[in-house]
């Protein structure tokens, strides 16, 4: 953007200790818009011969023509360093004229921006990030530290060097030297995309580089547990507590489609009674920040009844003394070894397992199931629990019914 006004003076000014009949201090104002900015010729002269209004050495002598020869110069390069900025589109400020003249690289960068970007998400924790969004933000931060290591041999690089072909080749890194699996490659890409994006925003990138690159995960088989593997679960008696209190929240998950950290965090005061005196779980999911209602059947509810005295329930004031998700999912394999399910459980299959065993399994309609799960759209329920073959079954059995009733599709 093209300043609406310049200047350019060249004057004395007096040294800070200053001592009798010591020369002066030569210095440059350059004025933009208004705005001020000094700069040190780094040269001394003698006040008395001096020409304030020319800003140059009275005289012909040969160390008043050597110094005026040297200010030409210097005021020449300040304007040679506003074409440059002209030339370059970039803002002109009083500022950057300095900088430029002074060769002071204001060059952006892409581990310099992407980590002022974490600090920021760092400090909006629980208002408007969660944890786990820094946590992704910092590994996907890391994985970039490292690519750059690799393909270009440098800690950082200038963000006019990030193209398609950055892109390419840092999926080409994650798949070839990480041995990512590409649902995870794309993962970490989708996280530094937002990094890209808001540098195109704030006018650091002309052109998106991810523009071409398709951004696509392929479709993996959700695994959940069936009816047969839940009553297994439900009717195991272990003669281990932690076992069986880890088995007893993961239940809980299961019959309310609530995520780890959602049941991790449920307060008891989020158990709340609506019509028909019935139990409600009223949230707002952690991970989205989006509100999510389920109401309680008798099963989750029998489960928090038996934990409303427990220790930890009443120190924390939550509904289930969860234990770490890490532990959690480690104690779970172990569950699955007695139970004899031959399923790699961790516990966010309990969420699968309610959007499809649980609930559309047995009818209940893709809208609900969605508003439960606290998704913002019906594509994510659709992505995230797909109907089963049972359920196909059935309802073309039902359909097969009620062409029968109406004699539609019989030969006579």
């Amino acid at each position: 953007m093209l300043e609406k006004t310049f200047s350019l003076l060249v004057y004395l000014k007096k040294p800070k200790f200053y001592k009798d009949k010591d020369p002066y201090q030569i210095y440059l104002r350059i004025t933009v818009d208004g705005v001020p900015i000094e700069l040190s010729a780094k040269r001394t002269w003698d006040p008395l011969r001096w020409n304030a209004r020319s800003g140059r050495a009275i005289g012909t002598k040969e160390d008043a023509r050597g110094l005026n020869t040297f200010i030409d110069l210097l005021t020449n390069k300040v304007h040679e360093a506003r074409r440059i900025l002209i030339d370059a589109n970039k803002d002109i400020t009083a500022l950057a004229i300095k900088n430029c003249l002074l060769g002071v690289d204001d060059r952006k960068t892409i581990l310099v921006i992407f980590k002022d970007h974490n600090k920021r998400v760092e400090e909006l924790l629980d208002k408007e990030y969660a944890a786990g969004t820094l946590d992704l933000f910092e590994r996907t931060l890391e994985h970039t530290r490292n690519f750059i290591i690799w393909k270009y041999g440098m800690d950082d690089l200038e963000l006019k060097k990030l193209d398609h072909e950055f892109i390419d080749q840092y999926s080409f890194w994650f798949k070839t030297v990480r041995n990512c699996q590409h649902n995870t490659t794309i993962k970490y890409l989708t996280y530094f995309k937002k990094i890209v994006l808001l540098c195109v925003k704030y006018g650091w990138l002309t052109r998106d580089p991810f523009a071409n690159f398709k951004l696509t995960k392929k479709e993996v088989p959700k695994d959940y547990l069936t009816n047969d593997e839940l009553n297994k679960m439900i009717n195991k008696c272990f003669v281990s507590e932690r076992l069986s209190q880890v088995r007893d929240i993961f239940l809980f998950s299961c019959y309310t489609g609530l995520a780890y950290a959602d049941v991790a965090k449920l307060k008891r005061s989020e158990i709340i009674v609506g019509e028909k005196n019935q139990k409600w779980i009223n949230i707002n999911r952690q991970k989205t920040d989006t509100l999510s209602k389920v109401p309680l059947l008798a099963f989750p509810i029998a489960l928090i009844e038996k934990y409303k005295n427990h220790p930890v329930c009443e120190v924390r004031g939550t509904v289930l003394p969860t234990l770490s998700n890490q532990k959690m999912n480690s104690y779970l394999k172990e569950i699955t070894d007695v139970c004899g399910i031959s399923k790699n459980l961790t516990f966010h299959i309990a969420r699968h397992t309610f959007a499809t065993t649980i609930t559309l399994n047995n009818g209940v309609p893709l809208e609900s199931v969605s508003k439960m799960l606290g998704h913002k759209s019906l594509r994510q329920t659709q992505h995230y629990a797909k109907l089963l073959d049972k359920r196909v079954g059935q309802d073309m059995n039902n359909l097969e019914v009620v062409l029968s009733a109406m004699q539609i599709g019989q030969i006579n």
